[in-house]
């Protein structure tokens, strides 16, 4: 931001014109990337907020009329300042820029551009004029001569993104705002047919994504942020309840470039359904007996029903895809094996399966009742108690695999549950809403805390020594350090201690002569990016690249690969596409700011779904939640904003 020469964002201006460049003042709102590709400077960002240049060749007038020409272009047309008011203002500032303007067309670009603000009901009308006003604002001179001169002015080389907060947070990138203005028309299907334009797991991730898109909606800065997976999931729940089939666009012509997928997780799901989806063959190859890998294992049936996954799955396969389940890549086939077997290009989406070290003395010895997290939720998400002569629970760690153990030891028919923590409540990494959900059903969480030793007779557990701790600086993570405090030691009573700190990769399948590279930390190292691994042909994305991450993560990176595959096989390289592109520098820029004056009442919270009783539920694995009905998901979907924001690059 060093070089810039004009900025209006969030209504600061900075003014660097005519100084030398060592007087530039920094703006301290906005932020403009340097460039769009390698040696392809960005020289102005026209947005929502404002506008900043960079580069003095740059033709303001040109820049708002190739602004409004993707205002206008995205308009819904629903009302009519918006949808009239902009090909008005296009039209005239195309007319400067053509030279045939006249003296009192700045008067009515100003005038008319206020209007469709203060008249337009959703932010591509309300935020497309600010730069135009504020142009010629600031800018002023450069269109009266524009006008004088009467001169055509060349068309600049422009580039525009159509985003929102929430749609720019989101791994997938769906259009948000789209799917639920659909379900406040009460059009369900078409709803859910743009979500799936983005995910194939609607019904999963409508109940178990951590929802940054609501950590990103703008609503947050009236009252309660709009509750987005929860109207996801009332549309996937709305197509099982009618009965309706899935509209699913197959392409007329298949490839024959055979795709292999290793691992029916997220990403694997994700990937070959987008790679069917453009008429590719695909196989994924899978260890467990049964699809979604940490999924349908490692999350309980509380939370996400088997057959609502199940389901997904059922789709992803009417697609083509074939599943082969119990094949261990490395035993039952090797990665040159499918090479010889003609498949032309091949994902790798394994997840983190495997428990990390506790570090504590005692895990190793194998005493019964001390039980991994990973391995404790897989024997309860098939059927049995990981330890029947257990009746005490101390679970270890914050985050939501270990909430997910406690909140399951009550519903395997332990009645005395803990969970142990090394920091307070305010750093735990798990769900807010999971961890309240724990609290409300009895399990007594000990903070501060942390495990020093595994107690054990005759071979099993029958305590743990833990230390208390005290919070120092931050550390990495942005969560300030947890310090043993010497002395404190003391004594829990239990027969089963679940260490779930961690979980770890298994790329024991990996041979030298497959040439994928890995990481000290046992991860494939793949491009940001375009998910290409080192071996030509092999990509990754999901836990397996980025280590134990979110499931809305893995499948977002899996769909995205599946795009970089295609680009593979029918151009034979991968490159990032502008709208790849953009979308990582709209996410610089940040369409969403905090801070924000909204400029609307608030006082319409959200609506929440209804829970079983903690007493009630505690004991079932039944789910917890019920899904909205169709008057409250539509008064819900009621509540979005519609904040449409469209970035134009000058390049």
């Amino acid at each position: 931001m060093e070089n810039i020469l004009f900025s209006y964002w969030a209504k600061e201006v900075t003014d660097n014109r005519g100084k030398d460049k060592s007087e530039y003042k920094l703006p301290k709102k906005g932020t403009l990337p340097e460039e769009f590709r390698p040696n392809e400077p960005i020289k102005a960002f026209m947005g929502w907020d404002g506008f900043m240049i960079r580069d003095p060749e740059v033709n303001i007038v040109e820049m708002c009329r190739a602004y409004m020409e993707a205002v206008q272009k995205e308009s819904c047309g629903k009302c009519m300042p918006c949808r009239i008011g902009t090909r008005v203002l296009l039209d005239t500032l195309t007319k400067i820029t053509e030279g045939k303007g006249e003296d009192e067309d700045l008067d009515i670009i100003k005038s008319l551009a206020q209007s469709i603000r203060e008249g337009s009901k959703c932010q591509i009308g309300q935020t497309g004029p600010i730069p135009i006003i504020s142009a010629i604002e600031y800018f002023r001179d450069d269109f009266e001569k524009a006008i004088k001169e009467k001169k055509k002015i060349p068309r600049g080389n422009f580039k525009y993104k159509l985003t929102a907060p929430c749609i720019s947070a989101c791994p997938s990138h769906l259009d948000i705002p789209k799917y639920i203005e659909m379900i406040k028309e009460g059009n369900f299907v078409e709803s859910l047919k743009i979500i799936r334009e983005g995910t194939c797991l609607p019904g999963t991730l409508g109940r178990v994504c951590i929802r940054p898109c609501e950590s990103n909606c703008r609503r947050l800065n009236l009252d309660e942020s709009l509750s987005i997976k929860y109207l996801k999931r009332f549309v996937a729940d709305y197509e099982i309840e009618k009965k309706n089939s899935p509209i699913i666009d197959m392409p007329e012509v298949l490839s024959g470039e055979k795709v292999a997928v290793i691992g029916a997780g997220p990403a694997g799901l994700s990937c070959a359904y987008y790679l069917a989806l453009k008429g590719h063959p695909v196989t994924i190859f899978e260890r467990l007996g049964e699809p979604g890998g940490m999924a349908a294992v490692g999350i309980p049936d509380y939370r996400l029903p088997r057959h609502i996954l199940r389901r997904e799955v059922d789709i992803i396969t009417s697609t083509g895809v074939e599943i082969k389940y119990n094949t261990n890549i490395g035993d039952d086939i090797k990665i040159t094996d499918l090479k010889e077997e003609g498949y032309k290009a091949i994902f790798i989406g394994v997840g983190a399966q495997n428990s990390t070290s506790a570090r504590v003395k005692g895990e190793d010895e194998g005493y019964k009742g001390f039980i991994p997290g990973v391995k404790y939720l897989l024997d309860i998400n098939m059927g049995k108690d990981p330890y029947p002569e257990g009746n005490k629970v101390v679970v270890v760690g914050g985050g939501n695999v270990a909430i997910d153990c406690v909140r399951c030891s009550f519903r395997v028919g332990k009645k005395d549950v803990h969970l142990v923590y090394r920091r307070t409540r305010k750093e735990m990494p798990a769900d807010d809403v999971e961890i309240k959900d724990a609290e409300e059903e009895g399990v007594v969480f000990h903070f501060l805390a942390n495990p020093t030793k595994i107690l054990a007779k005759d071979g099993k557990v029958i305590g743990v020594e833990c230390i208390k701790m005290e919070l120092g600086e931050p550390d990495e993570s942005g969560r300030r350090r947890p310090i043993p405090i010497e002395g404190s030691e003391f004594f829990m009573d239990t027969d089963i201690v679940v260490p779930a700190i961690g979980q770890a990769v298994d790329l024991s399948f990996l041979e030298e002569k497959d040439g994928v590279e890995t990481t000290r930390w046992n991860t494939i190292i793949a491009k940001e990016d375009t998910f290409e691994t080192s071996a030509p042909g092999i990509f990754s994305a999901g836990d397996c690249v980025t280590g134990p991450d979110v499931l809305v993560r893995a499948a977002g990176n899996g769909r995205k690969t599946a795009e970089k595959i295609h680009q593979y096989l029918t151009e034979g390289k991968v490159t990032l596409t502008d709208n790849d592109i953009m979308e990582n520098l709209i996410a610089e820029i940040k369409p969403y700011d905090k801070d924000e004056d909204v400029g609307l009442l608030g006082g319409r919270k959200r609506l929440h779904l209804k829970a079983l009783p903690p007493e009630v539920r505690k004991w079932t694995f039944d789910e917890v939640e019920q899904g909205f009905k169709v008057t409250e998901a539509m008064k819900e979907a009621s509540r979005c904003l519609r904040c449409y924001r469209i970035g134009l690059f000058a390049i």
